[in-house]
């Protein structure tokens, strides 16, 4: 089986495997780069890719649910629609991914680097980005009720009609984010800096 280049087609890795999955797992292991690699709607459910470098590579619609991504550097791949539920992506380097529409839901993200990610429309129901870099990215219209926010930096998000129901955002960093009728019912913000976030028609929020 092989690993190919997203844009020209050729070989990134090869090697005799029962799946896709074990392939790039097997990859990972020998320390191969698999920056732009093809992996869409690949099955890495559970995968050890902590640390594998996925920078600009294909991952739409692949299955990632449980996988181990710690530290991996995923910078500006495509994780459209892929499923990373409880997933572990702590510390990893997202800045530039598209995860728009992924579901995250119940995922690690603790301490990631996400900054001008696109997260529209993304599931992150219950996630932990607790520490996480948000700035400038893009979570309009995602669901992060219930997710962990404390400490986050949050610096010039779109949080557009982002459902932040029962989300914690404790000590938050919201400098000039957008959350215009987002909704924030429940919502913890204590120590949270508001400091020119636009916060028209947003549900749940008092000053």
């Amino acid at each position: 089986m092989n690993i190919v280049n997203r844009h020209t087609g050729s070989i990134i890795f090869s090697a005799e495997a029962e799946s896709m999955g074990k392939l790039v797992v097997m990859a990972v292991l020998s320390g191969a780069n698999l920056s732009r690699a093809d992996l869409f709607g690949a099955d890495l459910s559970g995968a050890d890719l902590s640390r594998a470098d996925l920078s600009r590579a294909n991952l739409s619609r692949a299955n990632l649910s449980g996988a181990d991504l710690f530290g991996a550097d995923l910078s500006r791949a495509n994780l459209s629609r892929a499923d990373l539920s409880r997933a572990d992506l702590s510390g990893a380097n997202l800045s530039g991914a598209d995860l728009s529409g992924a579901d995250l839901s119940g995922a690690d993200l603790s301490g990631a680097y996400l900054s001008e990610a696109d997260l529209s429309e993304a599931n992150l129901f219950g996630a932990n980005l607790s520490g996480a870099n948000l700035s400038r990215a893009d979570l309009s219209e995602a669901n992060l009720s219930g997710a962990n926010l404390s400490k986050a930096d949050l610096s010039g998000a779109d949080l557009f009609r982002a459902n932040l129901s029962e989300a914690n955002l404790s000590e938050a960093y919201l400098f000039g984010a957008d959350l215009f009728e987002a909704n924030l019912s429940g919502a913890n913000l204590s120590k949270a800096n508001l400091f020119g976030a636009y916060l028209t028609n947003a549900i749940g929020y008092c000053k």
